[in-house]
């Protein structure tokens, strides 16, 4: 990280189910492939 005064930083919060299904039929791929990849950022439970 660099750090500077005036800099901002936020966090990112989970992703919820819905997300994750647009983003899976967006992406064209299996729903199971894509919570696995974002297991750690998941909102809900597989």
């Amino acid at each position: 990280y660099f750090a500077h005064p005036q800099a901002q930083y936020f966090a990112v919060g989970k992703v919820d189910k819905d997300q994750v299904e647009s983003y899976t039929a967006r992406k064209g791929q299996d729903l199971s492939v894509i919570e696995r990849w974002l297991a750690p950022n998941l909102g809900y439970d597989e």
